[in-house]
């Protein structure tokens, strides 16, 4: 109820655990707190937040017009409402090495469980498209730095992301991988691999250092959708879905929208919404009932009301 119960320093803990579980461990995208919450009923150990899903919903394209602020506060409003850990896109850190650090500390203050800084010069582009232009190493291992120095919390998980794969060549990006965890990186973001075999050379490679490897497993990007039993197998210690739950749920707006307009009600839809009784769940109604009856004296709807799609 209004907050989760766990802080963010105990989810930070969590996380680093997490990782430690190796196994391609299952992180979709949030898009909304109330999308949180629902990862979270359905077992996964962990959530997302896409900095392309946080421009889109403000109708911008993911090429680095959200603020620090934006994002801090909407990284915010999503980490308190669930128990799991949120690791947010930060970006290129918003700024020069001194913005990284604020960065890192905004982030903190806003309960994240961890972030990634990526390579890219600011505007960047969005990871899986082509016509990156990419920081030089110095640039790259500065921000890494600077964002390590600016944690208060040791267990805030900094991810070194590198996009240098897609200009450069995949041994460039691994030599630079493995100077950012040099610069001090917890885990490595290696964007837009081509293939599987990609993913286990990279695993391989950073094996020795002993940091998670990410694989973004993002909808008509560069990569195929490998399976979580394949990338495991391949060494990759954590999976991210960033804007699955963002399209899926606009896919389904649309095809209410279109049901409206061409037959007039959006009964043969209803079948596939969310109930009202399952969202009182997710939103729980009743421990706001239970908190205290004498302001929140409503009740809350019981299941029967479903078999009546007059009350949906």
């Amino acid at each position: 109820m209004l907050y989760a119960k766990k802080t963010a320093a105990q989810k930070r803990l969590d996380l680093q655990e997490t990782l430690k579980k190796g196994g391609a461990q299952q992180f979709p995208g949030a898009f909304t707190p109330l999308s949180a919450k629902l990862i979270e009923e359905k077992g996964f150990p962990g959530v997302y937040i896409s900095g392309a899903v946080l421009a889109n919903e403000l109708g911008l394209p993911d090429v680095g017009l959200t603020t620090l602020t934006e994002v801090a506060a909407r990284g915010g409003q999503i980490a308190r409402l669930t128990e799991l850990p949120c690791i947010i896109d930060a970006d290129t850190g918003f700024g020069e090495p001194m913005n990284v650090a604020r960065t890192i500390q905004e982030l903190e203050d806003a309960g994240l469980a961890g972030c990634h800084i990526e390579d890219q010069f600011n505007p960047k582009r969005c990871g899986h498209l082509d016509g990156k232009n990419m920081v030089d190493l110095d640039t790259a291992v500065k921000r890494i730095a600077a964002a390590v120095e600016a944690r208060r919390d040791p267990n805030f998980l900094i991810m070194a992301r590198t996009d240098l794969r897609a200009v450069e060549g995949l041994e460039a990006a691994i030599a630079r991988m493995k100077a950012l965890v040099e610069a001090g990186a917890d885990a490595i973001f290696p964007e837009a691999l081509k293939d599987l075999g990609e993913f286990e050379t990279v695993c391989r490679a950073l094996e020795p250092l002993g940091v998670p490897v990410l694989a973004n497993m993002t909808e008509f990007g560069k990569s195929e959708l490998f399976t979580r039993d394949q990338l495991a197998e391949a060494g990759v210690s954590m999976v991210i879905y960033p804007v699955t739950l963002l399209r899926a749920s606009l896919g389904a707006s649309e095809r209410v929208l279109d049901a409206i307009r061409e037959e007039g009600t959006q009964q043969s839809q209803v079948e596939q919404m969310l109930t009202r009784v399952r969202l009182y769940e997710l939103v729980d109604y009743e421990a706001y009932n239970a908190f205290d009856t004498g302001i929140f004296n409503f009740d809350v709807p019981t299941l029967d009301i479903d078999s009546n799609n007059a009350n949906l």
